[in-house]
């Protein structure tokens, strides 16, 4: 994603210091790897294996091929194209050596003899051969590796973790005791089966994520993800909020080509961020409200984060499914931080100023219109029914069709080997995570270790449905801290969301109460990469950024347990069994009118600036809008009267 998130960022570097871009570099290299910046013989080598990956994978979504031979295929790329894109250690960006190349071929080599014998070998997974042991093993190692180069040593060691787990079994204590396995039954069950790692991750990055990552990368290779940026900025006119209005439609805008927290926050905020100070935005709010724009925009139909596309897979649903779960949520978070713009505005005093741009949005509209076409698309096959690889295929095509409506958008060939190179290349961080996510799951359904935990979560809290939520979404804070957002849903999905519908949640709202904490792990201390990211650009304290994005986030805290502990707040993901279509539609309504609240309780202002009494009145009256039964909505109008009277009688 960082390539093609800078290029979006390129007009902007006058703006940033060469400290501020070191930061933001090192800040990108801690979530997707230090990258190398090789040229001539090996460059050639990376884009012909670049390119070959993303043709593999669109060749895949158009004719069926054998499910073991896509994973298995698609992990040689990523291992292959690791080791040579990623390197050992950050000083060896400019050179790759004999070591990368070795590892390389070994890993061609380790999936090669998969696929040579590929009917004999998948069936001695539970007896495997010598050869077996030694290419799994080394297999594991690689991927291992891979992980390391690309997002840190946190996944793998996690990973060791839970291999010695499913090794040392009998010697635990309960209730983590099992069985126990030895080497050869761990190594056939991860390497030569479909539920270690070329399992249900693998099979995600290999079918679908990488799909969007090249229909991203062509998104921004035609000039889409600059117009999408020049059109918002453009249409938010000259009020005191319209710079916080554009970071919302840029966020949203920016999804389309970026899954990344971080790099969205980069991306706007190199733009954003001196429109915000001209308004009267102090360094270290700006830097919170860039962080909380970047992230919200991974929650957004219809292209979201990485792990919405594994919520497909997980429950067996369509990615349609997906969407519509994410339809409310999405926009009660938009609407809490398009509150917070009106109310920061009134607070800050904030001045109207005039957001530079060559066209206006007419303009804009006129001579790139058809940019808007691939998501249309994208759109419109996924709802007539068609799966999510022919819909993102067919978008693909559809940018390259319509790129030729102008001659500065055209796809010429260099373009489109570029496009198709940096589709895989962006996927790599992602993919790897997938497959050490793999090891995870292998052992999780090896040693029934889900069961165990949830069993153990549901006892700590007693049988209580709102103490499981609140023990998951702690377990995601702690695990969010260590691993990113992918490898944060995935270790979720396999060892908390049992304990979740074991409680009696719905498995689709379990899942997605998973997915909302997995990203708000990007914007919570003490480690948050997306603030910090903001506060390099804007100056500010990284500590009191975190906390400004903590503000700007709060709706989205909140949302999750609506949907998971209250049972007609399922209606906000669009499911109305049990409920009827009036109590849901009520409940949508006043779960509106409870986010504003809280904003406006977060922000500090209603009709006019609130004292801390007013404020805890408000966020009172938040909550009461948003518990299941009809007195709560009551206290709410309370509440929201009582603080109107009180500011209206209240001369300053």
């Amino acid at each position: 994603m960082k390539n093609e998130d800078l290029s979006l960022i390129k007009e902007s570097d006058d703006e940033l210091t060469g400290e501020q871009k070191q930061k933001l570099e090192e800040l990108m290299e801690e979530e997707e790897g230090a990258i190398r910046k090789v040229t001539g013989f090996w460059s050639i080598v990376i884009t012909i294996l670049a390119v070959s990956m993303s043709l593999f994978a669109i060749y895949t979504a158009l004719r069926p091929v054998t499910t073991q031979i896509v994973r298995s295929v698609h992990v040689a790329f990523i291992l292959a194209l690791s080791f040579l894109y990623y390197p050992m250690i950050k000083k060896q960006k400019g050179k790759i050596f004999f070591y990368d190349v070795i590892l390389a071929v070994i890993s061609l080599g380790c999936i090669l003899y998969m696929l040579i014998d590929f009917e004999d070998f998948i069936y001695r997974a539970v007896t495997p051969e010598t050869w077996d042991l030694i290419l799994g093993g080394t297999i594991l190692v690689l991927i291992l590796e891979a992980t390391r180069r690309s997002s840190g040593l946190i996944m793998p060691v996690t990973c060791i973790i839970f291999l010695v787990y499913a090794a040392i079994g009998p010697s635990l204590p309960a209730p983590w005791t099992h069985r126990g396995y030895d080497l050869e039954r761990i190594i056939g069950h991860m390497y030569m089966t479909l539920e270690g790692v070329f399992g249900v991750p693998i099979e995600v990055s290999s079918t679908i994520i990488i799909l969007f990552c090249i229909f991203g990368a062509f998104l921004s290779v035609s000039g889409a993800g600059k117009f999408y940026v020049d059109f918002a900025f453009s249409a938010m006119g000259k009020k005191p909020t319209a710079a916080g209005r554009a970071v919302i439609a840029t966020s949203y805008f920016l999804a389309m080509a970026s899954g990344s927290g971080v790099a969205n926050t980069v991306a706007i905020g190199t733009v954003a961020y001196p429109m915000l100070a001209r308004a009267g935005y102090d360094k270290n709010n700006a830097g919170g409200f860039l962080a909380a724009g970047g992230m919200g925009a991974i929650t957004t139909p219809p292209v979201m984060g990485a792990a919405a596309f594994l919520i497909a897979e997980f429950l067996k649903i369509t990615y349609v499914d997906v969407i519509i779960l994410a339809i409310i949520p999405a926009a009660l978070y938009y609407w809490g931080l398009f509150l917070m713009v009106e109310f920061d505005a009134k607070k800050f005093h904030l001045k109207a100023i005039t957001i530079p741009h060559k066209h206006t949005t007419k303009e804009l509209f006129r001579m790139y219109w058809f940019h808007f076409l691939p998501l249309i698309a994208i759109v419109f096959f996924l709802v007539r029914g068609y799966t999510t690889q022919i819909a993102v295929t067919v978008a693909i095509a559809c940018c390259l069709l319509v790129s030729f409506f102008r001659r500065e958008t055209r796809f010429t060939f260099p373009k489109l080997v570029e496009a198709l190179k940096q589709g895989s290349l962006t996927v790599l961080n992602v993919a790897a995570i997938c497959a050490s996510a793999g090891i995870i799951v292998g052992v999780v359904s090896l040693t029934g270790l889900g069961l165990k935990l949830s069993n153990i979560i549901i006892g700590y809290a007693g049988g209580s449905l709102i103490l499981t939520a609140v023990f998951t979404a702690l377990l995601l804070w702690v695990i969010g801290l260590a691993v990113p957002i992918t490898a944060t849903y995935i270790i979720a999905a396999v060892i908390a969301a049992p304990a979740l519908t074991k409680a009696g949640v719905p498995d689709y709202a379990a899942h997605m109460f998973i997915f909302y904490y997995a990203l708000l792990s990007e914007v919570s201390p003490p480690t948050a990469l997306s603030p910090f990211a903001a506060a390099a650009i804007t100056g500010g304290d990284p500590f009191k950024t975190t906390m400004m994005a903590w503000k700007y986030t709060i709706p989205a805290f909140l949302l999750p347990f609506i949907f998971t502990v209250i049972p007609s707040g399922r209606a906000l993901l669009l499911h109305f069994e049990g409920i009827g279509i009036f109590d849901g539609v009520l409940t949508i309504i006043t779960a509106f009118i409870g986010i504003g609240l809280l904003a406006s309780g977060c922000s500090g202002w209603l009709i006019k600036r609130s004292n801390p009494l007013e404020r805890g009145i408000t966020i009172i009256g938040a909550l009461g809008f948003v518990l299941p039964w009809h007195l709560g909505s009551v206290i709410g109008v309370a509440c929201l009267a009582l603080t109107i009277t009180m500011q209206k009688l209240r001369h300053a």
